[in-house]
């Protein structure tokens, strides 16, 4: 089982528990063991609980065995990103800053999760406050890529990708506030989703921010919004959006003909896109044309100076927290961090205000540019991934971030964006396309996600069984 366990998706693991092929304790000590092998060089958890994952793990097997499952998350190994409250964990964002809060409750996420009889294996790690696209952290040091440990595995839900690309269990949460999510899901390639404003309940929501699932197939996504996707009043902005059928993901193929496909390869700002990741979406496009949908361009409705606002505001909201800290503190952060953040202080009140109405612009911008579609196709990043050590791309703290311009608009607006991976470079790194939706529409946005993943060529299927073998 130590050889199957750790590969077999989300659903697999529900069919088998059902059918008694084998047990939720076997899965989680297979995953267990995968994550003993594994993690000395992948670097995903923060907090490993092996104790309670097998407890947890054995009264899952207890109610499959009687016929009494809690559904089909029951015994099913999941993670949850370190800034995702766990009751009596503390919270160090990232940083090697000293005694980090301890969480007072669970995150309505966690409490949905331990509801539906999930395995809870840890909590994954984060770079320093969340603010890094790559898995570079002054607490953790370095998490690696399984694919290759040379390169990122993105950020800043840079565990939760490394864990789902690893085989440490099939289903992982992480959180997004310009990409986070679906960074690493272009660059480790996986299925994410970084849902529509308020679908997934969070402990403390913010403009742009958006907890969501990390898997490698569609369907084990879906399946987890299916979970965490539930209502809950401590979540202040949640929106009473209609309920969607998840499971339907797994329920016969989506139909895309006549379908309103926007196609955008140029965000109107950031670095420009490599040649091979245009091509890899670019080819996503004309799959869906070939399938009867209506596929046309989109050009840019995001310019430079948007960027660099959305950047600048969130230098202002850092540097508050900078400031407060006593100068032992400020040199325990990441060097990039540390002079990424102190740049706010080049700012006063109207700047900042300023720099908060960007969010505004974004959000008009990109619902007006993106409204006549029903999905909108493009470049995750516009790069593939880059070496581990690096906290960026571009590694110049002053520097604009300049990988962002095609996940960003999303947030702000907060529409849904999932991403899958259509890709790889000459050198063997993931490329994935990410797939935009209308407000609420989480539901179809993954049903064109699963309808390209079944349909996308041979060359741009991960291996995973193969990764397994390699890493």
């Amino acid at each position: 089982m130590a050889d199957v366990g750790p590969d077999l998706s989300a659903s697999e693991l529900a069919s088998g528990f059902a059918s008694g092929a084998f047990s939720p304790s076997e899965i989680c000590t297979a995953v267990l063991a995968r994550i003993a092998e594994r993690e000395p060089v992948i670097n995903a958890f923060y907090r490993c609980d092996p104790d309670a994952a097998q407890q947890a793990a054995a009264a899952s097997t207890r109610r499959w065995a009687s016929g009494r499952p809690l559904g089909p998350l029951d015994g099913v190994p999941v993670t949850v990103k370190e800034n995702i409250a766990r009751q009596g964990i503390p919270m160090p964002s990232g940083t090697a800053l000293p005694n980090p809060p301890v969480a007072l409750a669970n995150a309505p996420v966690t409490d949905r999760i331990l509801e539906a009889g999930g395995v809870l294996l840890g909590s994954t790690v984060m770079p320093d406050w969340g603010m890094l696209s790559s898995g570079v952290s002054s607490r953790h040091g370095i998490s690696r890529s399984p694919w290759n440990p040379a390169w990122t595995t993105g950020g800043s839900s840079a565990g939760a990708g490394a864990a789902a690309a690893a085989g440490f269990g099939p289903l992982h949460v992480g959180t997004d506030i310009g990409g986070s999510v679906r960074l690493p899901g272009t660059w480790l390639g996986l299925a994410t989703l970084k849902p529509s404003a308020g679908r997934v309940p969070l402990d403390v929501p913010y403009a742009g921010r958006a907890a969501g699932p990390m898997a490698r197939t569609v369907r084990d996504a879906g399946l987890l919004m299916s979970v965490i996707g539930q209502f809950d009043a401590r979540d202040y902005s949640t929106r009473p959006y209609p309920a969607a059928d998840w499971r339907s993901l797994g329920a016969g193929e989506p139909e895309v003909a006549g379908l309103r496909v926007a196609v955008q390869l140029d965000a109107g700002a950031g670095a420009p896109v490599d040649a091979e990741v245009a091509a890899a979406v670019w080819a996503v496009a004309e799959r869906f044309a070939e399938a009867g949908a209506d596929v046309g361009p989109l050009g840019p409705f995001l310019d430079q100076a948007m960027l660099d606002g959305l950047d600048n505001f969130w230098r202002i909201r850092a540097f508050k927290d900078f400031r407060a800290l006593d100068e032992a503190g400020q040199a325990l952060l990441l060097p990039y961090i540390a002079r990424w953040c102190a740049i706010g202080a080049r700012f006063d009140g109207a700047d900042a205000l300023a720099c908060y109405e960007t969010i505004g612009r974004v959000q008009q911008a990109t619902v007006a540019a993106t409204w006549a579609y029903d999905v909108v196709l493009s470049p995750v990043a516009p790069m593939a991934a880059f070496a581990a050590e690096k906290p960026m791309p571009n590694d110049d703290p002053e520097a604009t971030m300049d990988h962002i311009a095609f996940t960003v608009p999303y947030n702000m607006s907060g529409q849904p964006a999932a991403t899958v991976n259509c890709g790889f470079s000459s050198d063997g790194r993931p490329i994935g396309v990410q797939i935009a939706g209308r407000v609420g529409d989480d539901l179809g946005v993954l049903k064109a996600a699963a309808w390209y993943e079944a349909n996308r060529p041979a060359t741009a299927v991960p291996d995973w069984a193969g990764l397994a073998q390699s890493v």
